[in-house]
C-alpha cells in the first residue's frame, strides 16, 4: 500500500521502540507518536473534520504540526498547510478555494484570525502551542490528553493526501493536489538514492507548508527520527544540530551560506551530521567546496523538483561532487543530476518533439510522484500543464549525452533581447565567478530598442565595492556580448520567498518602466 497511513503503520510495526520525535520539549517513540496521532485524529473529528474534507494549518515547524498532518492522513482528511508569511487576504483566498472548515492555528499567529477577511473561519479554530493565545477554544494539548484514539482509516493510494499551494509568483497561488501514492513513491525513490537510515535524526528546516518538507518522507520510511526548527537562522540551526545530534537535513544554498558565515561556526560540534541535500536554487562551486570543508565528513547531494512532483525529480549524488572537485572539472556542479528511479524525463521543443543531447527545451516528466489530479478548481491550468500523461514543468534545460540535467531558466524568466534568447542562469553563473559578488539575479526589463534588456541585481560581498564597468569587463571574458547586462542595481539584499528563493517577479516589477530604467542606469 503506497499510502502515508501505511508508511506510519509500518514505522510502528518495524521501529516501534525507536525514536520518532526528538525535541527540546519532548521525545516520543514511533509507538508513542502513533498513539498521539490517533488521538489527534480524534480531536480533529470532534471539531467537524471528516474523511475527504480539508482543514487549514497555519503554524511554524514543530512536532505538534507533524502530529496534526499525520492525524489528517490517519483520519483520511486532507491538511492544507499555509504559508505563514502571507497576508490575511491571501490566506482567506486559500481557505475559501480549498473549502477548509476547521483551521489549526499556532498561538503566535492567533492575531491574524482577527482580520476582517478571516472572520468566516474565526469561530472554527484549533489553537496549538503553549497557551491559548487569545483563541476562544481549549488548547490542543488539553484536548489531546482527553481525546479518544480513532482507528486508522485506509484511503486509496490515489486519494488526495495533502493540498500545497504554490508561491504564486505568476499570479494567484494554485493548490496542488498530491496523492498518497505521489508522496510515498517519491520518498521510496529518494530513500533508495540517498540510503536514509533508521538511526538518522532528520531536521525539518524547510517550512512545513512547502513541498520541500516532503523530503522527510524517506526518513519516515526508514524509521528515522524527526526534529524541527521553528524559525531559521544560521545560529539557531547550528545550535539545534549540535544539541539534538542531527544527522540529516535539507537546506537551500542561502541557508548553508548563512550558517557558514556565522562568526563562531567552528565552535559547534556537528560530528553527527552526515547528509545534507541542497536545492531550490543552484549553489556556486566555491560555496560547495567551502561546505564540504566546513561540514567535515558530510555527504552533500543536490536535488531538483517542484511542488507538482512531491517534490524531487533528480539527484546529483555526493560521488559527482567529489569527482568534480578532485578533477577540477566543475561543470557537473552546475547541473541538478539525473532522474530518480521511476521518473521518465524528456527535453522537448514547443511542438512536443524530443530534443537531442545538449539542446535546450522544456522539461516534461511522467512518474508516480507527479500530481495525479493537478490543481484544485483550476481546470484550464491543469489541462495546460498536464497533457497526454506528461507534466510540463515550465523549466528550460538541456540534457547531456549521459543523462545529466542542466537547468537554464524558467520559461517565464528567459530573456529575449534583440531576437536572441538569453538564459539568466548562464549570466548569473558568470557574475558569480567575480569574487566580490555575494548574490545576484538577472531579469529582463522593457527596452524600446531591443524589446528586453538585461538588468543585474547585485548584492556585493561584505566590504566590497563594485561598479558597472568592472562587472561588464568581467562578463566579457566569460559570455557573449549580447548576454552581458548593461544595467545594474546594487542592493543590500534580494527579495526572497520563505524558502529563500529569489523572487525575480518582484525585481521585474520594481525595475520595469521608464522611471525604473532611469533608476537602474
Amino acid at each position: 500500500m503506497l499510502t502515508l497511513n501505511y508508511m506510519l503503520d509500518r514505522a510502528v510495526r518495524l521501529h516501534g521502540d525507536r525514536p520518532a520525535i526528538v525535541d527540546p520539549e519532548a521525545s516520543y517513540t514511533w509507538t508513542e507518536h502513533a498513539d498521539r496521532v490517533a488521538r489527534a485524529a480524534g480531536v480533529l473529528a470532534s471539531l467537524g473534520v471528516e474523511p475527504g474534507k480539508r482543514f487549514g494549518v497555519v503554524a511554524r515547524n514543530s512536532f505538534r504540526q507533524f502530529e496534526i498532518l499525520n492525524a489528517g492522513y490517519w483520519l483520511g482528511a486532507i491538511p492544507v498547510p499555509v504559508n505563514t508569511r502571507l497576508a490575511a487576504t491571501e490566506i482567506a483566498y486559500i481557505f475559501e478555494n480549498s473549502e477548509c472548515g476547521l483551521v489549526v492555528v499556532e498561538d503566535c499567529f492567533a492575531g491574524i484570525m482577527e482580520a476582517e477577511e478571516l472572520r468566516p473561519w474565526a469561530a472554527n479554530v484549533l489553537g496549538i502551542g503553549s497557551s491559548s493565545g487569545g483563541i476562544d477554544r481549549p488548547e490542543y494539548d488539553t484536548l489531546l490528553a482527553n481525546a479518544k484514539a480513532l482507528p486508522m482509516q485506509w484511503p486509496a493510494e490515489d486519494d488526495d493526501a495533502i493540498l500545497l499551494y504554490t508561491g504564486g509568483t505568476t499570479g494567484r497561488s494554485k493548490g496542488v493536489r498530491l496523492s498518497h501514492r505521489n508522496i510515498v513513491s517519491d520518498g521510496m525513490a529518494v530513500g533508495f538514492e540517498i540510503e536514509s537510515r533508521q538511526d538518522d535524526v532528520y531536521l525539518h528546516v524547510a517550512p512545513m507548508f512547502h513541498s520541500a518538507d516532503l523530503y522527510g518522507t524517506c526518513f519516515t520510511l526508514a524509521g528515522a527520527a524527526h526534529a524541527f526548527l521553528p524559525v531559521f537562522s544560521g545560529r539557531a540551526m547550528l545550535e539545534i544540530m549540535q544539541s539534538l545530534k542531527v544527522s540529516a537535513t535539507m537546506l537551500t544554498p542561502t541557508m548553508i551560506i548563512m550558517a557558514l558565515q556565522e562568526k563562531d561556526f567552528e565552535r559547534y560540534d556537528l560530528s553527527s551530521l552526515r547528509h545534507m541535500l541542497y536545492g531550490s536554487s543552484p549553489m556556486a562551486a566555491e560555496w560547495i567546496e567551502k561546505s564540504l570543508k566546513a561540514f567535515k565528513g558530510i555527504e552533500l547531494v543536490q536535488g531538483y523538483g517542484l511542488t507538482e512532483t512531491s517534490p524531487l525529480l533528480t539527484i546529483l549524488p555526493m560521488s559527482e561532487h567529489v569527482r568534480a572537485i578532485e578533477t577540477g572539472d566543475l561543470e557537473i556542479l552546475r547541473g541538478v543530476g539525473r532522474p530518480l528511479p521511476g521518473v521518465e524525463l524528456r527535453i522537448r521543443d514547443a511542438d512536443g518533439n524530443d530534443l537531442p543531447a545538449n539542446q535546450p527545451g522544456e522539461i516534461v516528466v511522467r512518474a508516480p510522484n507527479v500530481s495525479l489530479h493537478g490543481y484544485l478548481n483550476r481546470p484550464e491550468e491543469t489541462k495546460k500543464n498536464f497533457r497526454n500523461g506528461w507534466f510540463h514543468t515550465g523549466d528550460i534545460a538541456r540534457m547531456d549525452e549521459h543523462g545529466y540535467i542542466f537547468l537554464l531558466d524558467r520559461m517565464n524568466d528567459m530573456i529575449i533581447t534583440g531576437g536572441e534568447n538569453v538564459y539568466s542562469s548562464e549570466v548569473e553563473a558568470a557574475l558569480y565567478q567575480h569574487g566580490d559578488v555575494h548574490e545576484c539575479a538577472v531579469v529582463g526589463v522593457p527596452d524600446e530598442t531591443y524589446g528586453e534588456a538585461l538588468l543585474a541585481a547585485i548584492v556585493p560581498a561584505p566590504g566590497a565595492s563594485l561598479d558597472e564597468q568592472e562587472l561588464i569587463a568581467h562578463c566579457r571574458e566569460l559570455i557573449g556580448g549580447y548576454k552581458i547586462p548593461r544595467r545594474y542595481v546594487f542592493l543590500s539584499e534580494l527579495p526572497k520567498s520563505a524558502m529563500n528563493k529569489i523572487l525575480k517577479n518582484e525585481l521585474r516589477a520594481t525595475y520595469s518602466g521608464e522611471a525604473a530604467r532611469k533608476k537602474a542606469s
